[in-house]
């Protein structure tokens, strides 16, 4: 009898979780209803497809965001890519997107206006980001689950995130020496004046899951248009100068941060408590998607742990010798 109890429970448990259709999802723009679980799905996200590669799902439309990469994606996501979507780079070509014949249209992390939304609107249902969040304000675990929800993988989309979080769980609590300390994700490219993120970017949100802390001058420095970076004077640098500065940059001979005079200054500097991320590793703390994120922090760890090491001559990330 427990035998066939168990054998009952193996069969009939998955049942419990799929997804019932038609389900609403409300947001910005009001509500939309998606009559069936959908078979083609255009992405407008910026780093969106990477989402639904990692749910088993093949985009037919994909929004470039930036990189050198032919189908947008980057090489995380690169070998779970079948064929060739359609790529939509510049502003939005509905006649490009209605041709993918879509049977749904995420755009959580797309910046797409109220027209914009009613144009998309009359080709597939679209899922907008909820009400009362920024453009570009969706947390990552969020935006894979409501996107998990809109082509019916809530319960992978669940997993995927629960495995994420365990996964900096697990490095918070290998690292107790990690936690409490400060650190400060700067970032030096090309023509534009350095700079930091506040805690309400998703890089240092990340950090932050490990144990460490964004410093409160930060914070203090954002602005009421841009709550996610501020911008610093090249000459003064003080406020990045916590017990780890993470660097992001354009370029992987990082000339933008070697050629910043306030930089020697700084006692992180001195001390070696930097990490230099390349294209790469920037790029994929930027995409904060379920397929970058175990990749930034599968790379980004032993960089922080060679950092913290307390030999200001060993480092673990890939800058040129003039960096040390």
């Amino acid at each position: 009898m427990r035998l066939l109890f168990t054998l009952a429970v193996i069969l009939f448990a998955p049942l419990a979780r799929a997804q019932e259709f038609p389900l609403t999802i409300e947001h910005k723009f009001g509500a939309t209803v998606i009559s069936e679980r959908p078979e083609r799905v255009a992405s407008l996200d910026y780093s969106g497809a990477d989402d639904l590669l990692a749910l088993g799902v093949q985009p037919v439309a994909i929004r470039f965001w930036y990189g050198d990469y032919p189908r947008a994606v980057w090489p995380w996501a690169e070998p779970l890519l079948e064929g060739n979507p359609e790529i939509l780079r510049g502003e939005l070509n509905y006649e490009q997107i209605a041709a993918a014949d879509p049977d749904v249209i995420l755009a959580l992390w797309s910046g797409i206006t109220a027209e914009d939304y009613a144009q998309l609107s009359r080709i597939a249902p679209v899922v907008a980001v909820p009400e009362g969040v920024g453009d570009y304000a969706l947390p990552w675990d969020r935006r894979a689950l409501i996107a998990g929800r809109a082509i019916g993988r809530e319960q992978a989309a669940e997993e995927k995130v629960n495995a994420i979080k365990d996964r900096l769980a697990q490095v918070a609590a290998d690292h107790p020496n990690w936690q409490g300390r400060s650190a400060v994700v700067a970032y030096a490219l090309e023509s534009d004046a350095p700079g930091a993120y506040t805690s309400e970017d998703i890089r240092p949100l990340l950090l932050e899951e490990m144990g460490f802390v964004t410093p409160l001058e930060v914070d203090a420095l954002a602005s009421e248009g841009n709550a996610f970076a501020i911008q610093l004077s090249p000459e003064d640098l003080r406020v990045l100068d916590a017990d780890l500065i993470v660097w992001v940059t354009t370029d992987d001979a990082y000339p933008h941060v070697l050629d910043l005079d306030a930089r020697p200054f700084l006692t992180a500097s001195q001390e070696g408590r930097e990490v230099f991320t390349d294209t790469v590793l920037g790029s994929a703390f930027s995409h904060a998607s379920l397929l970058s994120l175990p990749f930034a922090i599968d790379r980004l760890v032993p960089m922080i742990e060679t950092a913290l090491d307390g030999d200001p001559t060993t480092h673990a990330d890939e800058r040129p010798a003039a960096a040390n």
